[in-house]
Parts: structure tokens; C-alpha cells; sequence
């Protein structure tokens, strides 16, 4: 076989995790984080999380809508192993350094400098371990005048603007999910793809840099653009566009509203006579042009609902499917748990977290031939003897250690590497 070939899989036969072999330590907590590190772990990478032997990530006690648990922390933990430290004691410190020392990548997201105060910043670590990738995760980044303030999501999305596009005209309003901790989450799981990649050619590490301000501003994308060209930011739209229309929520006759979209003046001809049955609106200088029609969209909207809440929703979207017309019905969260598409598609999979299986998704990348393990959701310090053991701390010291007494782990004691990623 040629060595520079890569092999296939044969049929039937399994390919492997792509991250497979990569083992991954996370000193991290709440969403930004943890949702990084959840996704290296579905990518078939061991993660370790070090928690607080007191309470743990915070977001464990967010909320316990799942038969006790955080929804947050089932969400963004399933498939990592848990590991207890005390890292204000000499002995939870080393045992972190033992953990690094044989990791390929090292996540963490405290307070600002509280990594380094413990002896763990990135440039120390790197010096150390030139193959290690480091990724620093903060609010506003570790410089400049908002360098040592604390962050949270929602602050974050008022700093970055997202607040003040989203909403009514009359009152903004944040986003119903943590937008930025997810934005900054994946911004960090693509950099870490990129320096394992990186690394496989030459084998150097990384040091990473993600905060949630920055990652937020590079989605406002379109927002900052216009606000530059126009000299002010698009006005708040509700579930209107503000440079298409029709494109709003519309009333049915029997129960949700439909979403409507039209992106251009071919399907607004399409619309005007097929679902709206208005032929003359299609050449009607008001509305024959989407100018026309963001212009006078007040007048437009009120004629699309006046029909739409006449007609029950299956009818309409029949009307839409079949002149080509994008369209959604408004449902809630628990339409999603039920959603056709996802199962139709066989997303759903099983979980096992401390209190039992929930249902959680798949993650949405999907790789032909693989499948993404849904790892359980681990207990406080679940992991930390079985992980202590393979770095070759002694029973007695993993002991100490739990109850909080060490006063520093053995000088000598064996590192399991890590398996390299090329």
C-alpha cells in the first residue's frame, strides 16, 4: 500500500472518532468553555473537566429542571470525565500540572489572571510543553481597559450591540439563548481544529485567545456594515427584515403563525397570485418592487394578514410549497422535542446522566460512516480516583487529595502521555 495514501474504511466497517487519541484538560465553567470542550468530546476526544471539590462548575446549580440536574450542565458536559481539585493546595495543583503535562490540548475560562495566579498561564505552559495548544477564554480579552472586568452573557451581548438590534422598535430586547457564550464556544472549537491540524505538519502547539466581545462583533457582521456606510445601525425589526418584505409572521385562521418569507420579486409574483390570489398586486407599482415594498410595508403586511387569518394553516402552507415560497410555522421548544425532521432523521439519541437517561441531539456535524459518542453526564469528582490512579498517584495520596488535606503530590509519578494526533 502507498504510505502516502490514506486508508478507507471498508464496507461496513466503522471509521474511527477523528479526534480519537487527543485528551483534552478543561479548567472551566458555565457555557463558553464547556461548550468547546463538549464538542472535542463528541468529536471522540478524552476531556478532563477540573471542577471545585465544593459545588464544582457553577452551572451545576443553575437550575434542576432535569430530574434534579442543571439543563445547562447536562447540555454542555455529556461524555467528559470529572476530576475533584483543590487547586489552592500544593497537592491539587501538581496533580492539575500532572494532567497538563500529558494533555494535547488545555481549555480554561476563570476569572481574569486566575489561571495564571495558580501557576497555569499560557506562556509558562507552552515554555513547558511546546506541543501543548492553550486556549484562554475570556468576556473581553486579557488586555486593554476591559481586560480585568467580569463577563456574562448578557452583559457581553449589550457591550457587542446584540442587544440593541434585537427586539421591537419600541424596546430591544437580548437573545433567547446565550448567544455569546455560544459564539465564543464555537470560535474556540474551530481554533483548536485549526492547531491540531496545524500541529500535525509541525509539531507546535498554540497559544489561543477567544473572547466572547470579539467573537459576538464578528456576528453582528452585516449590522457593522451598514452602520459604517449609513452612519446608523439597522432599526429593530421584531421577525421582520429590515431589507426584505414580506418577510414576517402572519396570522392563521387555526393556531400558530406562519413565517413568510419573500427574498425577491420573481417569488413576489409568484405569491401575489398563487397563495394570495391577487394577480394585479404582482405589477402594482406599491409592491412590484422590494424597494417598493420595504418602503410601503405597513400597507403590505396588513394585506397578507387580512388573507393568511381568513385560511387555516395547512392551506396556506400548501399555497406556499407549491409556488416555491420559504416558509415556517412558530413553534415552541416542546415542537421541537417533537419536530418531524429531527426524527426523521434519527437525531435523537440516549444519555445517561446521574439521574437517570434524558434524550439529547446529536451534534450537527455529521460524518458519513461515523458514529459521534454521546458519552453520560459525569458526577462531581466521579473520575477523579481512576484518573489520579493513571498518573500514578498512590492510593493513599488520591485519598488525601479528595479530602482536601494534601500538602503536595509525589515529585515522582508516572504521566501517561497523551496519544499523539499525527
Amino acid at each position: 500500500m502507498d504510505p502516502q495514501q490514506p486508508t478507507v474504511p471498508g464496507a461496513g466497517e466503522p471509521a474511527s472518532l477523528p479526534l480519537a487519541g487527543v485528551t483534552v484538560v478543561a479548567l472551566e465553567q458555565a457555557v463558553a468553555a464547556p461548550l468547546a470542550t463538549r464538542h472535542l468530546a463528541d468529536l471522540g476526544a478524552r476531556v478532563v473537566k477540573v471542577e471545585r471539590p465544593q459545588g464544582g462548575d457553577f452551572a451545576r446549580g443553575y437550575d434542576a429542571s432535569i430530574k434534579g440536574l442543571s439543563s445547562h450542565f447536562v447540555w454542555l458536559n455529556r461524555g467528559k470525565q470529572s476530576v475533584a481539585l483543590d487547586l489552592k493546595t500544593p497537592g491539587g495543583r501538581e496533580a492539575l500540572a500532572a494532567l497538563v503535562a500529558g494533555a494535547d490540548v488545555f481549555v480554561q475560562n476563570l476569572a481574569p489572571g486566575a489561571a495564571g495566579r495558580l501557576g497555569f498561564g499560557a506562556a509558562d505552559l507552552r515554555a513547558r510543553h511546546p506541543r501543548l495548544v492553550t486556549v484562554d477564554m475570556s468576556g473581553y480579552g486579557g488586555d486593554g481597559p476591559y481586560g480585568n472586568r467580569r463577563a456574562y452573557d448578557m452583559l457581553v451581548q449589550c457591550e457587542a450591540a446584540l442587544v440593541s438590534v434585537t427586539g421591537w422598535p419600541d424596546r430591544p430586547a437580548k437573545t433567547g439563548i446565550p448567544a455569546s457564550d455560544i459564539a465564543a464556544g464555537m470560535y474556540a472549537l474551530s481554533s483548536v481544529l485549526a492547531a491540531l491540524l496545524r500541529r500535525a505538519s509541525t509539531g507546535l502547539g498554540a497559544q489561543l485567545e477567544v473572547s466572547m466581545l470579539e467573537a459576538t462583533g464578528e456576528w453582528m457582521g452585516f449590522h457593522l456594515y451598514f452602520a459604517q456606510g449609513t452612519g446608523h445601525a439597522p432599526d429593530r425589526m421584531g421577525l421582520s427584515h429590515a431589507s426584505v418584505a414580506p418577510y414576517d409572521a402572519f396570522p392563521t385562521a387555526d393556531g400558530p403563525d406562519v413565517m413568510i418569507g419573500v427574498q425577491n420579486d420573481r417569488e413576489w409574483a409568484r405569491f401575489a397570485t398563487d397563495v394570495l390570489g391577487r394577480p394585479h398586486l404582482a405589477t402594482d407599482p406599491a409592491w412590484a418592487t422590494n424597494e417598493a415594498r420595504v418602503r410601503n410595508r405597513a400597507g403590505l403586511n396588513a394585506v397578507v394578514a387580512g388573507i393568511t387569518s381568513t385560511r387555516d394553516g395547512r392551506s396556506i402552507e400548501a399555497a406556499l410549497e407549491g409556488a416555491g415560497i420559504a416558509y415556517a410555522r412558530l413553534g415552541d421548544v416542546t415542537d421541537l422535542l417533537s419536530h418531524p425532521q429531527l426524527a426523521h432523521r434519527g437525531r435523537w439519541r440516549p444519555v445517561q446522566t446521574p439521574a437517570g437517561v434524558v434524550r439529547g441531539l446529536l451534534p450537527p456535524f455529521t460524518i458519513a460512516g461515523v458514529e459521534l459518542p454521546m458519552g453520560p453526564v459525569p458526577a462531581l469528582g466521579e473520575h477523579t480516583e481512576v484518573v489520579l490512579r493513571e498518573l500514578g498517584f498512590p492510593a493513599e495520596r488520591i485519598a488525601a487529595l479528595r479530602a482536601g488535606e494534601a500538602t503536595g503530590a509525589p515529585r515522582a509519578v508516572g504521566v501517561r502521555a497523551a496519544a499523539p494526533v499525527a
